[in-house]
């Protein structure tokens, strides 16, 4: 597989489980990567683990512009441009039917999963056109391409970023920047434990267990297990590298089967 040597990533929530991942083989790859999230002291200390010559960072809410203006111009101060976008930052919101769903968690979730992913191809695609092309990989999921009771916002997020993927893409490919979609099904990551534990106390049944639900959720994957944050960045390796130099507008499954069969 080709790497990354030469090319500047930005990875938005890149403390959390796929972000690390990412962070880390991407630099492993050649990569200079400009890793962006809220946690200042998360931020820092990852940088530091990969490196101060591979890695910068900057503290910022994806759903503001001005900040997120401000880590694509950090990320072109500090290492001369941008050739690879992987908008990865999301949250999974609450678990609820949609007359019982709080607005304001709707709003949020949205605003991080929809907004602050439209908001760098906004502010990194100038750039990515003047180093002659790129690749923008957008974290989407499982939960993008079919429904599920009471988890209304995060799914119409993730359903939103492919159509926004598509569109991006058709923009896009005249300058040389590629958009795809990678989405994974559960993996384990902090997320998916908030996820299970909410499904556990909404059936408020002490017979149920966070490794009954668990199990609930691998049963649904004909590979009978989850995935690994590391299987996930494999794809986003592959689709930001020269090797996927003829794949844009395409939706990525690292699912182990999971949409294979009927959900």
């Amino acid at each position: 597989m080709a790497g990354l040597d030469g090319k500047v990533a930005v990875i938005t929530g890149a403390t959390g489980g796929i972000g690390r991942a990412a962070s880390r083989l991407f630099a492993e790859e050649g990569a200079r990567v400009a890793l962006v999230d809220l946690d200042e002291g998360a931020l820092r200390e990852l940088a530091q683990s990969i490196g101060e010559e591979r890695a910068s960072y900057s503290a910022a809410d994806v759903t503001d512009a001005a900040q997120s203006q401000a880590y694509i111009d950090a990320a072109v101060n500090r290492w001369g441009g941008i050739d690879i976008l992987l908008a990865n930052a999301g949250i999974e919101g609450t678990l609820a039917t949609i007359p019982d769903y709080p607005v304001d968690v709707f709003d949020r979730v949205m605003a991080v999963n929809v907004r602050g992913v439209w908001l760098g191809i906004k502010y990194g695609v100038p750039v990515m056109r003047e180093r002659g092309g790129g690749s923008i990989v957008i974290t989407s999921s499982t939960a993008g391409i079919g429904g599920a009771a009471e988890m209304s916002a995060y799914n119409t997020s993730k359903h939103a970023v492919i159509g926004m993927m598509r569109c991006a893409a058709l923009e896009c490919a005249p300058h040389g920047i590629r958009v795809n979609t990678v989405n994974p099904a559960p993996i384990e990551t902090r997320m998916m434990r908030s996820i299970e534990e909410q499904r556990a106390a909404a059936l408020d049944d002490a017979d149920v267990t966070l490794e009954t639900m668990k199990r609930t959720y691998v049963e649904r994957i004909p590979l009978r297990r989850y995935g690994n944050p590391e299987e996930v960045a494999r794809m986003m390796l592959f689709l930001s590298s020269d090797d996927s130099s003829f794949c844009t507008g395409g939706v990525y499954m690292v699912d182990g089967g999971r949409s294979a069969g009927s959900r």
